[in-house]
């Protein structure tokens, strides 16, 4: 651990953020696997769930936990494996 009273600050700092992060990543994923699982039931929630989904990632982007790109491509992702469920 760092001397400096403000180095030891950041490692506090930082480790709150990574906590945070690791927690909405979670999140997301976990909101992905409920969406193919629905997916494969054929649920009508299916709808919900996808929009929910779209919103966790777009609030992980807006706080800086993931870049814009990686939630596009989870999202795009997401919605093909949707599509390719539905179509069976």
């Amino acid at each position: 651990m760092a001397n400096i009273k403000s180095a030891k600050k950041r490692v506090l700092v930082a480790q709150r953020n990574h906590d945070r992060n690791v927690m909405v990543k979670s999140e997301i994923k976990t909101a992905l696997k409920k969406v193919l699982t629905l997916a494969k039931e054929g649920s009508s929630e299916v709808g919900a769930a996808l929009s929910h989904a779209y919103k966790l990632c777009d609030k992980a982007v807006s706080k800086g936990v993931l870049h814009k790109n990686t939630a596009a491509r989870k999202k795009s992702r997401l919605t093909l494996a949707v599509k390719k469920l539905q179509a069976q």
